[in-house]
């Protein structure tokens, strides 16, 4: 199995020395960054499988920082705050964080939640493998979803939209970024229709089971939660 190899970029660096120590005892490879103005760069180049982002850096902010890796990455990011407020927890996952946490933070729930976030199967493997959980399976090559062994009658745009989100549990993705990853080529799909899809989406899951795997983040868009 290969070694995890992370990049904490932190400027609390009592804090990142905890955090590394967590990690390393959990077998993983850890770099620590102090400040942002290299973020980008280092991102670029380690070829981390994650990356534990701080909101407020000197030099460079966490959130350019994460829109700027977001431009040629999809490695996982974590964004961290003493911030509380909604927006930046929204603004965060907007730019493209998969997960976040509010400081202060427990070292072990950090730890638990990046071994959640590195068993996501990451989105650019989607193309063909079959996307399975417990109680769905999502088949690109033969355009099929099936939720406890019945097959769902979804459209063409719909299974794209559920293909997407569940290909990156736990995610959350904005209208425009469902857009992107399930309608690339597709000019005539709108943001807002994004919410006519999920619906009638749901409404299908519906007629097979009561679970509804969709959640929706008010203000941003929509996750898997299967």
């Amino acid at each position: 199995m290969t070694t995890p190899r992370i990049l904490i970029v932190e400027d609390e660096i009592t804090l990142a020395e905890v955090v590394r120590d967590y990690l390393l005892a959990e077998g993983m490879s850890i770099e620590m960054l102090g400040e942002g103005t290299d973020a980008v760069e280092m991102a670029h180049a380690g070829d981390y499988d994650l990356i534990i982002l701080d909101l407020m850096l000197p030099g460079v902010d966490g959130l350019t920082i994460c829109r700027e890796v977001r431009k040629t990455s999809d490695v996982p990011i974590i964004m961290t705050t003493a911030k509380v407020e909604e927006i930046d927890r929204l603004l965060g996952l907007e730019m493209g964080a998969d997960d976040y946490m509010c400081k202060p933070y427990s070292p072990r729930e950090l730890v638990a939640r990046v071994r959640a976030v590195l068993r996501r199967r990451p989105a650019g493997e989607q193309a063909q493998t079959p996307i399975t959980d417990t109680r769905l399976v999502i088949d690109g090559d033969k355009w099929q979803a099936t939720l406890d062994g019945t097959p769902l009658d979804l459209t063409r745009r719909e299974f794209a939209l559920l293909q997407s989100l569940a290909a990156r549990p736990g995610r959350v993705f904005s209208r425009d970024q469902l857009l992107s990853l399930a309608f690339p080529d597709d000019t005539e799909v709108f943001d807002r229709t994004v919410d006519s899809h999920i619906r009638n989406m749901r409404r299908k899951i519906a007629l097979v089971s009561a679970w509804d795997p969709i959640r929706s983040v008010y203000g941003v868009g929509y996750a898997y939660d299967g």
